[in-house]
């Protein structure tokens, strides 16, 4: 099973707390910070699925910090 890596988003295009995750090279998902729209002191979401041909995994969740959303993101993903 291939580590999952985070890479932060182009800066051009995507604030600094916005990261892909990757596994394989390949992206995977996301982590960013979304504070207004999160629920309250869950200010990190991350999606996974929706690179590639993965939507079958596809899952989303908020977290307290980002250490917490990379944590949920890997189990829901290794659990797929």
């Amino acid at each position: 099973m291939a580590p999952l890596i985070l890479k932060r988003g182009d800066p051009s295009r995507r604030r600094d707390d916005d990261y892909d995750v990757l596994e394989d090279g390949k992206v995977v998902g996301r982590i960013f910070h979304l504070e207004a729209a999160a629920p309250e002191g869950l200010p990190w979401m991350w999606a996974s699925g929706h690179g590639g041909h993965h939507i079958q995994r596809a899952a989303h969740g908020y977290e307290a910090t980002r250490e917490a959303a990379m944590a949920a993101f890997a189990k829901s993903w290794r659990r797929s």
